[in-house]
């Protein structure tokens, strides 16, 4: 059953050192403000999980905070590559990091095979790609029926999953509107799942025909952080920031650059600070 708490204490209770942890959004509703406590918790040996790794997981990368990367494309959208988790792949700083790259489609069907609690996605895909030459863990099934040939991963069951979304009522359930991305498979393949949202209300009135619910029974914790997506949209809420995507090209740049920006931003910093820091993006996102 869901509880309503601090961020801070949301992700003490939830996040261990070692746990293979997913921080899900698609385009919008990209869970930074929790990103950033975990890292000013200082947790460690993660294995990051995400179908679209974007600068939160460049932020950990650069962080030390990963061992192990489970991902499909990874960059800076509309501006070019992760330079942190390229100084990680390819020069060990600040630590060496393991990956294993999937196309989109086998990570939406990873985590769809984790909700069902299978122990592996068999679906149409790799034909002809190199990926599987670099990842052993994409192989070939059989299909006992019709004796095609298909594709076959391990499923994703984070041990816990972190996502934003807009409103959670006072009984726990949790409203995602807009672009649903793969959120709701994160959280119900999870062991644990932890929620940041805009705003928290008595229930849910006018609602869009391109909604989620999700109920109490499948949430952990539930913080309150309006903002919490930010540089990233919150449909209904708040624009993207593009100034900051690009911005953050020229910070991940240089080493120290990053750890002083970090510092400042993150370290220092609370997720009180992200709603005003979406004070000037207010929009329809």
């Amino acid at each position: 059953m869901s509880k309503f708490q601090p961020l801070k204490q949301a992700v003490a209770e939830n996040l261990c050192d070692g746990d293979v942890v997913a921080f899900e959004g698609f385009t919008h509703l990209i869970p930074h403000a929790a990103a950033h406590e975990a890292i000013r918790q200082g947790f460690k040996d993660l294995t990051l999980v995400r179908m679209t790794p974007d600068i939160v997981y460049d932020q950990m990368i650069g962080m030390g905070m990963a061992s192990r990367l489970i991902f499909s494309y990874a960059g800076n959208p509309g501006v070019g590559l992760l330079r942190r988790l390229r100084d990680a792949v390819e020069n060990g700083w600040p630590n060496a990091v393991e990956v294993e790259e999937h196309s989109h489609a086998a990570m939406a069907n990873a985590y769809e095979a984790g909700a069902a609690g299978l122990p592996c996605a068999v679906f149409r895909g790799y034909k002809g790609a190199g990926l599987k030459e670099v990842n052993p863990n994409i192989r070939e099934v059989t299909c006992p029926f019709t004796g095609e040939v298909l594709a076959a991963i391990p499923s994703v069951r984070p041990d816990v999953s972190f996502i934003h979304a807009q409103k959670a009522n006072k009984k726990g359930d949790i409203l995602i509107e807009g672009i649903i991305g793969i959120q709701k498979e994160a959280v119900l393949a999870a062991k644990k799942a932890v929620v940041t949202v805009e705003e928290i209300v008595d229930d849910f009135d006018g609602l869009h025909p391109n909604a989620c619910i999700l109920p109490h029974w499948t949430v952990s914790a539930i913080s309150h952080v309006p903002g919490g997506a930010h540089p990233s949209y919150a449909h209904g809420y708040y624009i993207r920031d593009n100034a900051s995507y690009l911005e953050w090209d020229k910070i991940a740049t240089d080493r120290d650059g990053f750890r002083d920006w970090m510092q400042t931003h993150v370290m220092e910093a609370g997720p009180e600070v992200f709603e005003s820091r979406v004070a000037g993006l207010k929009g329809e996102g």
